[in-house]
């Protein structure tokens, strides 16, 4: 029988999901260089080569691709049997680790992580920004956060927001030398700000909808982001035309800095949700966080 140790199968598999020798350093916190010995002698001890290294990435043999596929959920139930036995300890502890987009983060997350983080010192939350529909199975995220509740098979979903709404805006200055659009259908007439979706790299088309009917408009204009936040500013600057949550625009719409067009296009639809795998096994600390998020 072939001998070999726990750690180094665990340091492979990150190397496996990472293909890439410098990014599983940076996931497992050690140096590239100790991945490449760790390898070298998993593969010494097996007997059989387990990795194709080239000088920018790595992929697996056949074998290596193999043992991979058997090892991830051996390893991932491993980590669900420790978390579980960590569930005796006084405290809940450990790493929640979500994934959703920059409003949601800033508007609908931290907000209500904030107070968990100063109650519970051993949690640590792990937030990352992304637009797009991220598999948290196979990423290893905890839970996702979208708008809606329309999920894959073998999953939940919690309300952490009420309904919502986007808004298209324009500042005054704008407005005062341009004619207020009457139908989406006219905004191809108009300079709108687009919004480049940074997990796609595609331009969000506007959404509409009005009595049941939903559409979406491609718009044109003098300015691309990747940004809610930084197209805000310059539509306040008077760029152009933007279309963007309620939540991020209220406060300019009161204020008299922002106008809100084509209001009758914009229907309220089901807000954020909190989407999780219906089979994990959670621990204690992903429990604190999904009661603090929950509505």
């Amino acid at each position: 029988m072939a001998f070999y140790k726990l750690d180094e199968l665990a340091v492979f598999v990150t190397v496996g999901r990472e293909g890439n020798f410098t990014r599983a350093a940076a996931k497992l916190g050690v140096s590239p260089s100790a991945v490449g010995q760790t390898m070298r002698l998993l593969e010494e001890r097996l007997g059989v080569r387990l990795l194709t290294r080239t000088t920018r990435s790595v992929t697996q043999t056949e074998a290596g691709e193999k043992l991979l596929r058997g090892l991830i959920p051996l390893l991932d139930e491993i980590s669900s049997l420790v978390d579980a036995a960590v569930e005796y300890s006084d405290r809940p502890s450990g790493t929640v680790r979500i994934t959703a987009d920059e409003f949601a983060a800033r508007f609908v997350l931290w907000p209500k992580l904030k107070p968990i983080m100063e109650q519970y010192p051993d949690i640590t939350i792990e937030l990352i920004t992304d637009y797009g529909m991220a598999d948290i199975v196979a990423e290893r995220f905890d839970a996702g956060v979208r708008i809606g509740d329309t999920l894959a098979a073998d999953m939940i979903a919690a309300p952490i927001a009420p309904p919502m709404r986007l808004v298209t805006v324009a500042s005054v200055h704008y407005l005062a030398d341009h004619s207020i659009p009457q139908t989406p259908e006219e905004l191809t007439r108009h300079r709108c700000i687009n919004l480049r979706l940074p997990t796609h790299g595609g331009l969000y088309q506007w959404e509409f909808s009005r009595e049941e009917r939903e559409f979406r408009v491609r718009v044109e204009g003098p300015l691309i982001m990747n940004s809610v936040f930084q197209i805000l500013e310059a539509c306040l600057a008077g760029t152009g035309l933007a279309q963007l949550p309620d939540g991020l625009v209220m406060e300019h719409i009161h204020s008299g800095k922002l106008v809100e067009v084509l209001a009758e296009w914009s229907e309220p639809f089901s807000g954020y949700h909190l989407y999780y795998p219906s089979r994990r096994q959670h621990t204690a600390a992903f429990r604190v966080v999904l009661e603090a998020l929950r509505i």
